[in-house]
């Protein structure tokens, strides 16, 4: 089989499914998108090449063949890629990848696009060829719009085969390969979900700052998306975050100090109960309203109140509208943006090299997965790292991970020389490759 990516099979057409499909098509390759039912497949295809903001084009669509799971399962046998991105059910995985390691030939490549399942449980016990051949590539959503791909090898996966993919997925499919470890949630998830879940529980125990002030400051000053925090998480669903939560309950290490926020805070755990989820059902934390004369206004939900109110307009104080300044200020806006920042960033350092062997593959996964203008490690620099470093040391918190390398070895930045190097975990620096 030859060792470029030219024929893919893509088992499940839902909408992460359908995105790599198509994007698939859009490098040229031949595509079977498979389903339980081939019409489930068909209608994906009409939906990526049709509407007002079509995804492909017809011609693009054309290399797509819809199938079905029962009737065109064989098409494995003559594919070079044969990517999975059914639900994230571990026995529904387990028993896919054992049907298609009997019908795959030698030289494919077999990847999981799972989310939070560890490989290592999926490949548990399977055949050694396919633990050589199999990989994770994690797209994030919308695939044709999202600039990561988190790509991550098992414990017995060929180099040849990680150096395959990493080929094709920056190569004919325009991704940025983000190289990360079997553990939960892989990097962007893992800091993300850190982020979002410590930030409802730190955002409901600050005093005096309101929703709309908490998303302004969350969002440019710290360089994130617009969206801040609540709009972010009423983007993303309530329930989501919730699935999120328990999947790393599950999975996530006995001591880590992300355990402390897996459960939802009172109020977000009867706004999920009553099925206030974010913008899929009308209303979460924001919502917008319609009058009878046909003006529309955004109305938010009071979390102590528990009901909703209009949403006011934001003006930041200047000091509050750049991080550099915002987390050392003494007031309530600048003591909650530090409490909520500086544990995402000590919890980011904490976790390399556990999660990827260097800070770029951090920093590179969050600015391309999540869209921060800087990464965890870029965003301490751009603070200061040895005042970072200072601040938790004063407030009695033990230095650990990359911002003990750093200290410990006297350097005051995690990169330098305009960004081309990088701090090793071994405390020496490196050029940056990419």
């Amino acid at each position: 089989m030859s060792v470029e990516i030219n024929k893919v099979t893509v088992i499940g057409a839902g909408t992460m499914g359908a995105g790599i499909a198509a994007l698939c098509a859009t490098a040229g390759c031949q595509v079977w998108l498979l389903d339980m039912k081939t019409e489930m497949a068909t209608a994906s295809i009409e939906r990526l090449s049709g509407g007002k903001r079509p995804v492909i084009t017809q011609q693009q669509a054309a290399l797509i063949t819809a199938g079905s799971l029962e009737d065109d399962f064989s098409t494995i046998a003559d594919s070079d890629w044969i990517c999975e991105a059914v639900v994230e059910d571990l026995k529904i995985k387990r028993d896919l990848f054992s049907r298609i390691e009997k019908v795959r030939s030698d030289g494919s490549v077999v990847t999981t696009n799972t989310s939070g399942i560890p490989l290592k449980d999926i490949v548990a016990d399977m055949p050694e060829r396919l633990r050589r051949d199999i990989a994770v590539t994690h797209f994030f959503n919308p695939v044709h719009i999202m600039k990561l791909v988190e790509l991550v090898p098992g414990a017995d996966t060929q180099q040849q085969v990680m150096d395959r993919l990493t080929n094709f997925l920056s190569g004919p499919l325009g991704k940025g390969v983000v190289h990360a470890k079997d553990t939960v949630n892989f990097i962007g998830n893992r800091i993300g979900c850190f982020w979002m879940l410590a930030g409802l529980h730190k955002a409901a125990k600050a005093q005096g700052i309101s929703m709309e002030t908490i998303d302004a400051l969350m969002s440019r000053p710290v360089g994130l998306p617009p969206t801040g925090l609540y709009g972010l998480i009423d983007l993303i669903g309530l329930d989501v975050m919730d699935f999120v939560a328990k999947n790393l309950d599950k999975n996530l290490p006995a001591d880590d100090i992300g355990r402390q926020f897996l459960e939802l805070p009172d109020t977000e755990s009867v706004m999920l109960g009553n099925g206030q989820l974010g913008r899929k059902t009308g209303g979460g934390f924001y919502k917008l309203v319609k009058a009878e004369d046909g003006s529309k206004s955004m109305e938010v939900y009071d979390l102590q109140a528990r009901q909703w109110r209009p949403m006011n307009a934001v003006e930041l104080e200047s000091a509050h509208q750049d991080i550099k300044t915002l987390v050392f200020a003494n007031d309530a806006e600048g003591k909650f943006s530090w409490d909520l920042m500086s544990s995402t960033l000590e919890y980011a350092s904490s976790l390399v090299p556990e999660i990827s062997n260097d800070i770029v593959n951090v920093d590179r996964a969050m600015a391309w997965g999540f869209n921060w203008a800087l990464g965890p490690f870029k965003l301490i620099d751009a603070i200061g790292a040895q005042a970072f470093a200072e601040k938790l040391q004063s407030e009695g918190r033990e230095l650990s991970g990359m911002l003990k390398v750093l200290i410990e070895n006297g350097h005051s930045s995690f990169y330098r020389n305009d960004e081309s190097e990088f701090l090793t975990v071994s405390g020496t620096y490196e050029k940056v490759q990419g």
